[in-house]
Order: C-alpha cells, then sequence, then structure tokens
C-alpha cells in the first residue's frame, strides 16, 4: 500500500505540471489586457500602462511567467498578486476557499446520503411502483436546470413559507446553507440514485447473493455486506470525482444565493480578465481532483478485500 500511494503521488506531478500549463496557456489567450481593464473608458497612458506590465511581469513571454508562477507557488505558497485590487491571491483563496467547501462539503453530505438510500430502495425492488416513482423523481432533478429550481425553492421555502433565509449573509451558517446545498447537489443526487440502483438490480442477480442466501444467510447481512460492498464501488468512484466538481461548478448556485465562494469569484476573475487569480483558483481545484482520485482509489480496497495494491 505504501509503495502504491508514492507512486501515484509521483504520478501526480507531471499530471499537476501539464493541467496547469494548460490552465495558464488558456487563460493568458482570453482577449483583452488586465492591465488596461484598469482604467476603465479613460484609458491610462503608455507609460504607466507599460510599467504595470512590467510590474507583474505581463511583459515576458508566457513561459517565462508560467515559469516564475510555479517557482513561486512550490517554493513560497505564492499565487500572484490580484491586479485589480493589489491583493495576494493567496488572501483571495483564503476568503473564497472556505465558504465554497462548507457549501460544497453539505452538498456532498446530501447527495451521498439521500442518492444512495434512494438507490438501495430503487435496487431493491427493481421494477415495481417504488423503482419507477424513484426513478421518475430523479429524471425531474436531472431536468430542471439549476437556476430554476433555486428559484422555485426560494420562493417556497423563503418567501411563502419563510422556513429558510432566502440569500446567505453568513456562510457560516450551515441553515443558511442548506437551500444552495440542496440546489447544488440535485444533478449529483440523481446520478448517485440511478447508478446505485443500476449496481444493486445487477448484483441481486449475481451468484455470490444466491450462494450467500442459499446459506440461510440474515438477509440484513446479505444486503449490508456482500451486496452494498460491491456495488458502492462505481458510486464511490463518481462521489469521488463530484468533489472537485460541486467545488468548480457552484458559479450559478453561489450567484443565485449571494455566496462569495469560488465559483463567483471564478466568473469575476474572468469578467475582468484576472488570470492570475483565475490560474490560482483553478489550481486548487486540480489539486482537489488529484487527491479525491486517490482516497477514491485507496476506498477500493476497503470496499473489496480482492483488490491488492503492487
Amino acid at each position: 500500500m505504501g509503495r502504491y500511494v508514492a507512486r501515484r503521488l509521483l504520478q501526480m506531478i507531471p499530471v499537476f505540471i501539464g493541467t496547469t500549463l494548460l490552465i495558464f496557456l488558456m487563460v493568458y489567450a482570453l482577449p483583452g489586457d488586465p492591465v488596461r481593464g484598469l482604467f476603465g473608458d479613460k484609458g491610462g497612458s503608455p507609460q504607466v500602462i507599460a510599467q504595470l506590465r512590467h510590474q507583474y511581469g505581463l511583459d515576458q513571454p508566457i513561459l517565462v511567467q508560467y515559469w516564475h508562477y510555479m517557482k513561486s507557488m512550490v517554493l513560497h505558497a505564492d499565487f500572484g498578486t490580484q491586479i485589480a485590487s493589489g491583493r495576494p491571491v493567496t488572501d483571495v483563496l483564503g476568503d473564497a476557499f472556505p465558504v465554497t467547501l462548507r457549501l460544497a462539503g453539505l452538498s456532498f453530505l446530501i447527495e451521498m446520503v439521500f442518492g444512495i438510500a434512494l438507490g438501495i430502495v430503487a435496487g431493491l425492488r427493481a421494477g415495481r411502483f417504488t423503482d419507477n416513482a424513484i426513478l421518475l423523481f430523479t429524471l425531474l432533478l436531472i431536468s430542471v436546470p439549476v437556476f430554476v429550481l433555486g428559484y422555485i425553492l426560494k420562493v417556497i421555502f423563503a418567501f411563502d413559507l419563510n422556513w429558510l433565509p432566502p440569500n446567505v449573509n453568513d456562510a457560516t451558517n450551515y441553515n443558511e446553507l442548506l437551500m444552495p446545498a440542496i440546489v447544488l447537489a440535485t444533478a449529483s443526487l440523481a446520478y448517485v440514485t440511478r447508478l446505485t440502483r443500476t449496481s444493486i438490480a445487477e448484483n441481486l442477480r449475481a451468484d455470490y447473493i444466491r450462494t450467500a442466501i442459499a446459506k440461510g444467510l440474515p438477509k440484513r447481512r446479505v444486503v449490508g455486506i456482500h451486496l452494498m460492498r460491491n456495488s458502492l464501488i462505481p458510486v464511490v468512484t463518481y462521489l469521488g470525482t463530484d468533489i472537485g466538481a460541486l467545488m468548480g461548478g457552484a458559479v450559478v448556485t453561489e450567484g443565485l444565493f449571494n455566496i462569495q465562494g469560488i465559483g463567483g469569484t471564478i466568473y469575476q476573475s474572468i469578467v475582468r480578465r484576472e488570470g492570475t487569480t483565475l490560474v490560482g483558483l483553478v489550481t486548487i481545484l486540480v489539486l482537489v481532483y488529484l487527491l479525491a482520485n486517490l482516497l477514491v482509489d485507496l476506498l477500493y480496497a476497503v470496499l473489496d478485500p480482492r483488490i491488492r495494491y503492487a
């Protein structure tokens, strides 16, 4: 296990370099100059613009900029400086990342608990009314756009019933984060439900389940140990990759509920052409994806003892 983890960590290095380089090239290929954008319609003198471009290193070749960026990030944990405000990008990350982490964590908990539970119920009753009702419900969740669902929930639970606040004023208050977390988790919850249902229904017909039943094992043990551990492997794979998607895909949800997290910061960085901030945020998301994939691979051995790592 230790060798496998060490080898996977070493494999992450070229993957991380390749993805960050690709992101860096795409971001700095965006049209427009962030320095000129500071002056708005009035514009600035060519001398001042040239001085600012030199100060932020924007007058250097793009590969040289990438080299300095990676060196500062690896050696000093320095992601650069935000051009518009002059704040270090690490401060921007420190403000936005915990907010989205709480939102994504709550969304992940909702989709995992309710998605797996509904999938188990549907899989054990495959072809019956309960199964069809759950599949119809998940189809509805997949079909409704996020902004439409968010607006509906705000009207019902915030304005009509007054159960939940319509916007998030305190990002540390999980009561305020509950409604946007539900909105963010809906599509993933539907996919987890369908994936769990399909896996449960297929494994119910497997020979090892028939053998366990023929041995007279209690149904709770057959379902809870033999059936679940094998059926959850594809579900865990999806959940692992969805962690990064939840953190990076919250742009619409955060805008709808006035949440100042990574999603809103990424959107503002694109609008303002803040390449340094955007690269720093996406770099953190890349690290989240890589670590989540490693964790998923390690969980395989926990779910299925037959899996061994060389």
